[in-house]
């Protein structure tokens, strides 16, 4: 026995001290204070109104005076204090789930790229509705993918309602949790609607949400009557919202990475204050998308050291306020998967995973967003499997010290025979699916393989024998007419348009 023994359960990391912390936040709060957020809701006004902020006309703008809101920090503490700092999700079998809480890390797809790389042809192409549902079931076979997102952007159908069939496409493909994008309070309710189909009513997912949907503000300092309306709905149906910006370092944020994280904290704690006046208790997961403007190619980077560095800060500070937190890594500025694509993949993700950051999405972007890839979706869940096994750290007691089995063994000996080998080589080591250990002259007999070769033959191996849980027929009918009587809706939009 050994008294004041500290334990090491997984390797430490953070990029911020207590007092970093504390400064970002105390620059967030001068910022809602003396600043303002420009707020495009009118109830979302109303709200902010009656709560004891300063509301006004903004006139600095070229266009029409808009409303500029002033929130006190006595309100955004108090609003902290009622947002639950643990969410739970569930998918639609109810066994896979999340918890979102204190250091619990899950890893997941982006949503809504344009364009995917064609694994059959190679050609660079829209998404379709197949597309997004082969992109759920990938999600659904690997097992280092935690939730999913749509990964991309449901082509051939009107763009006020994508979002439903999109919804249903996923829902097809994948039994875990989800993760959704709306166009806006209609879509999402819609979308509920669709989700309390699949799970037997509102009740089940008030207990258990299958989704949480992702909200974005609009950097720098505004909040689109889109995004306001979205979040009151969740608030009111139970339903977990990301609310969080994606700041452009340099364009639409600061170019210093801690002005960057003032501004973004700055505008999701908008979120936190809007959803707890809505309803006590609502749960809200801040953080975001924050990386620089490349000056030389005015692109967002998504494969920028400083996307990690920002992501893990961003985590820091969450934590710090007790509240899930949103993250992003696993893309790269890539036009293929490349070794470019590999490091820029790798470093993001071993660094959110020991961040500690809670829902990591945006595996399997390349190009900078734009390319929704399934090459990188697999090659980067081999990299997960590897950073979980890094942040899983080393367990130190007398049986894995194993003084024992090498005095056993002694001089000279070897340890494949040994029970306490066997015992434990399939928990201590990590098994490869994709990376290549064999030697040379067994890599030349099985055809000379590069990873990117062995990443396309999983990606079609897996479209081709991975069936995911079937949707009950009735439920997908009804699933159906809701995506159908939100066409009909809008069917007179794209004539107009």
């Amino acid at each position: 026995m050994r008294a004041n023994y500290q334990v090491n359960v997984t390797p430490q990391f953070r990029v911020l001290s207590d007092d970093q912390i504390e400064e970002v936040y105390a620059a967030a709060l001068e910022v809602l204070e003396r600043v303002g957020m420009r707020v495009l809701h009118p109830e979302g006004l109303a709200l902010l109104r009656q709560a004891g902020c300063q509301v006004s006309e903004d006139h600095a703008s070229t266009g029409p005076a808009q409303a500029l809101v002033r929130i006190p920090a006595w309100l955004v503490q108090e609003a902290l204090s009622t947002t639950p700092g643990r969410i739970v999700v569930a998918g639609r079998d109810r066994r896979r789930r999340l918890y979102l809480e204190k250091n619990r890390f899950y890893f997941g797809t982006g949503s809504d790229c344009p364009w995917l790389v064609d694994p059959h042809t190679d050609q660079v192409r829209k998404y379709t509705f197949d597309d997004v549902y082969h992109a759920a079931c990938l999600s659904d076979a690997l097992p280092h993918i935690d939730f999913h997102m749509s990964l991309g952007l449901t082509s051939g159908v009107l763009p006020q309602t994508y979002d439903r069939p999109q919804l249903l496409a996923m829902m097809r493909g994948t039994s875990k949790p989800l993760v959704i994008t709306a166009v806006d309070g209609e879509g999402l309710a819609d979308q509920y609607h669709m989700a309390c189909e699949v799970l037997g009513g509102a009740e089940e997912f008030a207990r258990l949400p299958l989704f949480i949907v992702y909200i974005e503000p609009s950097s720098p300092l505004t909040h689109s009557f889109e995004a306001v309306d979205k979040l009151l709905f969740a608030a009111d149906h139970g339903i977990p919202a990301i609310y969080t910006p994606c700041i452009i370092a340099g364009g639409t944020g600061p170019v210093t990475m801690a002005g960057a994280m003032a501004q973004g904290i700055a505008e999701c704690l908008v979120g936190v204050v809007l959803a707890q006046l809505r309803r006590r208790g609502a749960g809200v997961i801040i953080g975001g998308v924050h990386s620089p403007l490349d000056m030389s190619t005015s692109i967002l980077s998504y494969g920028a050291p400083e996307l990690a560095l920002l992501s893990a800060g961003l985590t820091d500070v969450a934590r710090w306020l007790g509240l899930p937190v949103f993250s992003t890594a696993g893309c790269s500025d890539s036009k293929t998967l490349d070794q470019q694509a590999a490091i820029e993949a790798t470093l993001s993700i071993v660094v959110a995973a020991l961040s500690g950051a809670n829902l990591i999405h945006d595996v399997g972007y390349l190009e900078s967003g734009l390319l929704g890839s399934f090459d990188m979706l697999v090659m980067a869940d081999e990299v997960i499997g590897m950073a979980k096994r890094i942040v899983s750290g080393i367990t130190v007691t007398p049986e894995t010290l194993a003084v024992e089995v090498i005095e056993k063994v002694g001089p000279g000996g070897h340890y494949l025979t040994q029970e306490h080998t066997r015992r434990h080589f399939r928990t201590e080591l990590w098994l490869p699916t994709l990376m290549d250990r064999q030697m040379r002259r067994a890599w030349e007999a099985a055809g000379r393989q590069t990873m990117a070769e062995r990443v396309r033959a999983r990606v079609l191996d897996l479209l081709n024998t991975h069936h995911p849980l079937p949707i009950p027929a009735d439920v997908e009918a009804r699933l159906q007419e809701i995506v159908a009587q939100a066409e009909a809706r809008h069917k007179g939009d794209r004539e107009k348009g």
